[in-house]
């Protein structure tokens, strides 16, 4: 009598199929079908926002004949896409029908963070709790700019309140964020507005926090893995601790593998589609704008960009280059400069492009130019060796 013994080996995979299965589940290859959009903004977590022309050109670069004004009416008349604080503290655009799943498995631990950092400045938490209820109060009426919401700050608990909404607008406007009682309203014009998250969204039903850490490693899983419980730390802001026994309790569900000798995870259903994705078109091009989300996935870089070029992409202060994505490496920079109705880019590959490249290059800027509803000129530049 014979039986069939499970293997023990470590599944296997490569640093090109790893690629592959990134730039796919991040519809940069192929492009997400005309309107996909949520979709799209489900499937990668999120598109950091903090600079909202970034995150359309992020979106432009994921769907397929983008129109701005599709962002735009997702985000203000629609709204199926929601504008809050979120990871690392930072902005970023969500569906409408994932923010409870975000605010519940990051908010506690962003709130104990932030009351710390703001009892540090002198704000004490009687004096916090004054004032996110005199915003929320005063947000009922609907959306206000952050000139209206300080005014109504500082008459109703005077001018003691001015420097924080003056100085430290983050402060507790972001908490409220953090709470899962605010959210972004619609611009009126170049000026934000702020709205009630339980008025501007419907159906907000918060999950509870072990479950919504779970429900949010998976997501994460979905979009950049494999990856290691550092890499969901370094991603999401979450401390180690929370991150391990969140990891821990999905272990069922999880498969370590080897990338060429590294060790990362997997969700178990994604292991057979990594195995058989084909080497990404070492000339499939994309665009990525700067604080693409594509790039701030995983605590080591190197899978993104060689060593002698990291500061060309990752800058002081926490800037990132608008970058060419190369067969899923950075081969490259840009920068834009728009004068009236024309757009002129200029490229600066790492290394020697081919005729190739520097054509698909001028495709994707051709159609950078459609999205923005300009003429786009590219130039190479002298530094880009060519």
């Amino acid at each position: 009598m014979s039986s069939k013994v499970k293997s023990s080996a470590t599944p296997s995979t490569t640093w090109p199929q790893v690629r592959a299965f990134r730039l796919r589940r991040h519809h940069l290859a192929p492009r997400g079908s005309p309107g996909s959009l949520v979709t799209v903004v489900r499937d990668v977590c999120g598109i950091q926002a903090q600079v909202m022309a970034a995150a359309e050109t992020a979106l432009w670069a994921r769907v397929e004949n983008l129109d701005p004004q599709e962002v735009r009416a997702a985000l203000e008349q629609e709204r199926s896409l929601a504008k809050i604080w979120c990871m690392r503290g930072t902005v970023h655009l969500l569906p409408a029908r994932d923010v409870a799943l975000f605010v519940s498995a990051l908010g506690l631990s962003q709130l104990r963070d932030h009351e710390r950092w703001l009892a540090k400045r002198g704000l004490s938490a009687q004096e916090l709790a004054k004032m996110s209820a005199t915003v929320l109060e005063a947000l009922e009426a609907g959306p206000l700019t952050r000139k209206e919401l300080g005014d109504r700050v500082t008459a109703r608990l005077g001018l003691s309140a001015r420097p924080w909404v003056e100085h430290g607008w983050g402060a507790f406007v972001k908490h409220l964020s953090y709470e899962g009682r605010l959210c972004f309203g619609p611009n009126r014009g170049q000026e934000v507005t702020f709205a009630r998250l339980d008025s501007w969204l419907q159906d907000f039903v918060r999950v509870p926090v072990e479950e919504a850490q779970m429900g949010l490693i998976r997501r994460y899983l979905q979009a950049y893995g494999p990856a290691t419980p550092q890499d969901f730390a370094a991603w999401s802001g979450l401390p180690m601790q929370e991150v391990n026994l969140a990891w821990q309790r999905l272990d069922n569900e999880l498969v370590s593998v080897s990338i060429e000798g590294k060790k990362a995870w997997l969700l178990h259903n994604d292991l057979d589609e990594v195995q058989a994705q084909p080497p990404e078109d070492e000339e499939q091009v994309q665009l990525l704008p700067s604080f693409d989300v594509f790039l701030l996935s995983h605590r080591d870089k190197s899978h993104l960009v060689d060593a002698v070029h990291y500061k060309r992409v990752y800058r002081k202060a926490g800037w990132l280059s608008p970058v060419v994505l190369v067969g899923g490496r950075a081969a490259g920079v840009w920068s834009h400069q728009r004068r009236g109705s024309k757009l002129d880019l200029t490229i600066e590959f790492f290394e020697r492009g081919s005729r190739s490249l520097r054509e698909a290059v001028e495709a994707k800027a051709a159609d950078l130019g459609r999205f923005l509803g300009v003429s786009c000129a590219v130039a190479f530049s002298k530094g880009a060796n060519l």
